[in-house]
């Protein structure tokens, strides 16, 4: 009998253990998502899944995708959430991706959910270029709103300008990548050379020159509609210009990384980054989410944002992605802030 007790007391351990184990099973999640907002994020997926911990890692758009293509052969991570459809295009292409279909996937607009079924990738908000325009410290240096892209390399413009970094931030990828489709390779980078003799300097983040510009320490800001409109909410003197000719854009989205050891956990991320709770969080940072009917009104946004928004060709800014980086760090890296 004592020894009966014995082996049902060593039992019961071994499924207290067990279960202590299952509950604390962990998901490294590389995001490139504002890391104010990851915490939000956790505490909601938790409220239905709590036995599972999310580590981020968080960092810009071009060192999380640098980090994850550096670890193909050895992957760290279990999921990407929220990082430029772009990049995610690249990393399928390289088969780093698992794919799968996340519960309700059929709700979302079908340009946030890559064609493959079942798909490697799910979107879940867009974000746009845009030009943030500080009018009292354009007035003091004497400077008029520009209209265009164009009207960037006037030289009234000299010292002026902030914009991103393309092989650090999605935002500043996109807007290379959109003048190169819409001027074509030769007129792109001959805007681009123009431009660089305007730029005071470029940045590591896609919001910080329109922060910047915010603050008054730049006239001129290219970053993303979103986050002029929130700054200008804020109080910021600040206008919202569109481009004439039009404005790149991207979208961050989600996917599960090929071998990773907690797939069934990493599905249970993927099915809760589409559903309409999610997409109500997105909606608090960018004015364009996945699930149709839930984004809300953006106060300041500007008017005929979404129309300007140009035919982006994703399969071409993925798979010239390395080429377009490396021209652009060669002809103006020289004017980068330090890391």
């Amino acid at each position: 009998m004592k020894k009966t007790k014995v082996l049902l007391a060593s039992l019961a351990a071994s499924f207290v253990l067990a279960g202590s184990a299952a509950a604390e099973t962990e998901l490294t999640v590389y995001t490139a998502v504002e890391a104010e907002d990851l915490q939000r994020y956790a505490e909601k997926f938790n409220e239905t899944y709590p036995d599972i911990k999310i580590n981020w890692v968080r960092d810009s758009t071009g060192i999380i995708t640098a980090k994850l293509l550096a670890e193909r052969d050895n992957p760290q991570a279990d999921v990407v959430w929220g990082l430029a459809a772009t990049s995610l295009l690249l990393l399928k292409s390289e088969g780093m991706l698992e794919p799968y279909a996340p519960a309700g996937v059929g709700e979302l607009d079908k340009k946030f959910v890559d064609k493959d079924n079942p798909p490697a990738w799910v979107g879940m908000d867009a974000w746009v270029a845009a030009v943030c325009y500080n009018t009292v410290e354009a007035e003091k240096a004497g400077l008029k709103p520009p209209t265009s892209w164009k009207d960037l390399t006037d030289p009234m413009y000299a010292g002026k300008i902030i914009m991103p970094n393309p092989n650090s931030s999605g935002t500043g990828f996109l807007d290379v990548s959109s003048w190169l489709q819409m001027f074509g390779e030769e007129g792109g980078w001959e805007y681009m050379d123009a431009l660089h003799e305007n730029i005071a300097r470029y940045t590591h983040s896609g919001s910080k020159p329109c922060k910047l510009a915010a603050a008054g320490e730049i006239p001129i800001g290219i970053s993303f509609a979103f986050r002029g409109a929130k700054s200008k909410a804020a109080g910021a003197p600040l206008e919202i210009i569109v481009p004439s000719e039009g404005v790149g854009w991207d979208m961050e989205a989600s996917a599960i990384v090929a071998g990773t050891a907690n797939l069934e956990a990493a599905q249970k991320l993927l099915d809760f980054s589409i559903t309409k709770e999610a997409n109500e969080m997105y909606n608090t940072g960018y004015a364009v989410v996945a699930y149709p009917g839930i984004a809300k009104p953006v106060e300041h946004f500007p008017e005929g944002l979404l129309d300007a928004m140009i035919d982006n060709d994703f399969e071409f800014a993925a798979n010239n992605r390395a080429a377009i980086l490396k021209e652009w760090q060669t002809r103006y890296d020289g004017k980068s802030e330090a890391k």
